[in-house]
């Protein structure tokens, strides 16, 4: 049996104003190919199909036309997609039934009953071929209730201990097909600790520092397919537990990660064998640095290279020990009759006088986190407190995330 496992879709991403939807349409439509020509028996689609909550309609209309394109593949009865933290899990459960009866499974979020995120894979004569533990992203009222007054650290000690049991009691309730000689596979869109993600991955939520360990997770799954994580891994080097990492960039810190999804193979329900498929980059995203000379010969070569399908996008980070009146304008001319679309231009100055002129701060180039953690540190907050404020301040992200 093969199985194809992907991940962080994010269909509907606004990028610094542009949306993806070529990207998007361009990687769906190789990944559609891939399944019919590797003949894949089975797809697990690992949370963050969407990314936000109220998706666009061009990005439903793509989620609906690439099921619509396996009716016809080897894995069309064996299509697994979960609920990540950026979905919304009413509307990936709205057509749930209709997808059941195609055999297509969908699991936006717990129900309460876990023997719902127990799904059985059948061949066409009803003989069980695979059993998978179908765990989308769990939220803080999955979890627990909240208890008044408590900490930041203990709300995260709350949402971990959670998890664990969550999955545990998973373990214990597959524990009927251990002696049936079939893959038994875990999902999950979480962080799992010691996963590297990229440099500036904005949407880990709140307890992510040290969530569940690898070694934590039930013996009984012989393979584990994670989301969550943009960057393609076998945790800690156990080959079991893998993130597939996103399907295209999303953004400029994930540019040195080389995207793919992977092929998981099993015979006898042994994991025999694991491929890691690259996938084609139909859009470079690409981050050029160094002084403005050393920008502009950068910008040059890259032009030269040619051979894309999609425009290029790039950012500059110029380094200089001045003030460059008028940067944008003479950068964006510079490219004007280049193919490649110049997105953001950021400077690093690192050796003005005191005298200097006060260097104001461009909001595109922080991240949010960034930017509540320097509001507090204007504020005088203590830097002991910091580690908890910040805590409190992404479970507020991912509520906001939540209600929409």
């Amino acid at each position: 049996m093969k199985i194809l496992h992907t991940a962080d879709w994010h269909l509907g991403q606004k990028f610094l104003y542009h949306d993806r939807e070529a990207e998007h349409r361009l990687a769906l439509n190789w990944l559609v190919q891939l399944i019919h020509d590797q003949q894949i028996d089975g797809l697990i689609v690992a949370g963050d199909v969407f990314d936000i909550t109220n998706p666009p309609n061009y990005a439903r209309r793509l989620y609906y036309n690439f099921l619509t394109a396996l009716l016809k593949s080897d894995c069309c009865n064996h299509i697994l997609i979960i609920g990540g933290n950026h979905d919304s899990p009413a509307m990936l459960d709205a057509p749930k039934e209709l997808l059941a009866a195609l055999n297509m499974h969908v699991v936006g979020a717990p129900t309460g009953d876990l023997q719902d995120e127990i799904i059985e894979w059948k061949d066409k004569n009803g003989n069980l071929e695979a059993v998978l533990a179908a765990v989308p992203f769990l939220r803080d009222g999955d979890l627990r209730y909240s208890v008044a007054g408590e900490t930041g650290y203990e709300r995260v000690a709350r949402m971990r201990a959670g998890i664990l049991q969550h999955y545990q009691q998973l373990g214990e309730a597959l524990q009927p097909y251990r002696n049936l000689h079939i893959p038994i596979i875990g999902t999950g869109h979480l962080y799992v600790k010691g996963a590297l993600a990229a440099e500036k991955q904005d949407n880990i939520y709140i307890g992510d520092t040290a969530n569940i360990e690898v070694g934590q997770f039930p013996e009984i799954f012989d393979y584990l397919a994670l989301g969550h994580i943009h960057r393609a891994q076998a945790v800690q080097g156990v080959e079991r537990v893998r993130y597939a990492g996103s399907l295209i960039p999303l953004n400029f810190s994930e540019t040195k990660d080389d995207k793919s999804v992977y092929i998981v193979e099993f015979q006898a329900g042994c994991l025999q064998n694991m491929e890691t498929i690259m996938v084609p980059a139909f859009r470079r995203l690409k981050t050029i640095e160094g002084t403005l000379e050393e920008v502009e010969a950068g910008l040059q070569r890259f032009d030269r290279k040619g051979g894309r399908e999609l425009q290029p996008w790039v950012e500059v980070l110029v380094q200089t020990d001045r003030v460059i009146p008028q940067l944008d304008v003479h950068l964006q001319e510079f490219t004007k009759k280049m193919n490649l679309e110049l997105l953001k231009i950021r400077l690093q100055r690192d050796h003005f006088s005191l005298d200097a002129q006060v260097e104001e701060i461009d909001l595109t180039s922080l991240e949010i986190m960034d930017v509540f953690q320097r509001k507090c540190e204007s504020y005088g907050s203590p830097p002991e407190e910091l580690p908890e404020l910040l805590a409190t301040f992404a479970e507020l992200q991912t509520w906001m995330l939540e209600e929409g």
